[in-house]
């Protein structure tokens, strides 16, 4: 019986011999007759000399169905029959449903061990970079200066320009606002003291944190991620070149270093933005603004906001390299690890924004 030009099959009692080529293009007008069968005990394959993976479905098919065995293939064919066998798996059954109080149990308790995780690795990795220090400490000659100064430029000179405008914004809001609750009282005047001491104390340091955190940690992990994607950082750990020194130690310290810089710079821009919504709107000249402003901001203010910002860098830098060492798989898991390395970087900030509050309330520095 011929089935096409190309392919035909013959029924001798039990069995069923396939010949010449059986591709989609055949199946058309002889799946049906094929799966009609029902006392084929042997299907031979001997003369068949090609076979897609429609064609070897439908002879799985045919072999499970009727308890047939299949001889006479040559390797190609019997690699795909192999194939389809292999992926001829029942459906799993549908989920049952989960009652949303089990359901949001569970989410919980997941999160709540990814977190643990989460904490222990940044500590490992926070453990690893200080032994890096201490080898560099041991041996200056592996400090790389010339990183540093890059990742310098990157994390502060590079960031002039946005941090800036972001202060002179916030000071002039800070100004606004506290000018607006002010007038009910008839006490503009003390708009100068809610400028200066939010800028130097809390405000200045914490916004540039904020931006550094979407800008640079988000660098970092992608930066990082991307090589760790491409197998660079396993390059270089086979070469003999520590990525701990040569790609995280370097941005550590830039981070340290620039903080502080870059949070002075925006406290003072946030100053001159309160300044001169105090002149043009309250019309509180420059010379009495920051006359008072001398009077009223304590040494205190400004060295609480410079103890802050470098630690608010180390923690930047750290949570942005460590979820940067994290990607592993698809360009998926990068933007989802850059995306948790700016989320971590600003909860650890916040956070140990309050708790310096707290600490320099208890010392007496108010």
């Amino acid at each position: 019986m011929t089935g096409s030009d190309d392919f035909s099959f013959e029924i001798n009692g039990d069995q069923l011999a396939l010949q010449g080529v059986l591709t989609l293009a055949h199946l058309d007008s002889l799946s049906n007759t094929l799966q009609t069968l029902s006392d084929v005990k042997v299907i031979d394959l001997s003369n068949l000399h090609r076979m897609d993976t429609a064609g070897a479905w439908l002879v799985h098919k045919l072999a499970q169905d009727n308890n047939a065995e299949v001889k006479g293939t040559n390797s190609a064919v019997a690699h795909i029959l192999d194939q389809i066998s292999h992926y001829d798996r029942p459906l799993p059954p549908e989920p049952k449903a989960v009652s949303p109080l089990i359901y949001t149990l569970t989410g919980v308790g997941k999160n709540t061990v990814h977190v643990w995780y989460t904490i222990v690795g940044l500590v490992n990795f926070f453990g690893a970079l200080l032994v890096s220090i201490w080898h560099t400490i041991c041996h200056p000659s592996r400090l790389r200066l010339t990183a540093i100064i890059c990742q310098m430029e990157t994390v502060g000179v590079n960031a002039l320009a946005i941090v800036g405008l972001m202060s002179i914004l916030v000071g002039v809001v800070i100004a606004q606002q506290g000018a607006v609750q002010l007038r009910q009282f008839g006490a503009e005047i003390y708009s100068i003291n809610l400028v200066g001491r939010l800028s130097f104390r809390e405000l200045g340091v914490l916004m540039t944190a904020i931006m550094v955190a979407g800008r640079s940690g988000s660098a970092f992990a992608a930066q990082i991620g991307s090589m760790n994607l491409a197998e660079e950082i396993d390059a270089m750990r086979i070469i003999g070149v520590s990525p701990m020194e040569s790609l995280v130690l370097p941005r550590f310290l830039a981070s340290i270093i620039m903080m502080p810089l870059l949070g002075f710079y925006a406290t003072i821009a946030a100053v001159i933005g309160g300044g001169l919504l105090c002149w043009t709107v309250l019309d509180i000249p420059p010379t009495t603004f920051f006359t008072r402003l001398r009077e009223v901001i304590p040494y205190t203010d400004v060295a609480v906001g410079l103890v802050k910002a470098p630690i608010f860098g180390a923690l930047i830098a750290i949570a942005g390299c460590f979820q940067g060492t994290q990607v592993k798989g698809n360009a998926e898991q990068l933007g989802y690890c850059t995306t948790k390395a700016v989320v971590h970087s600003i909860f650890l900030v916040i956070v140990l924004d309050a708790f310096f509050a707290v600490f320099f309330s208890e010392i007496g520095w108010v």
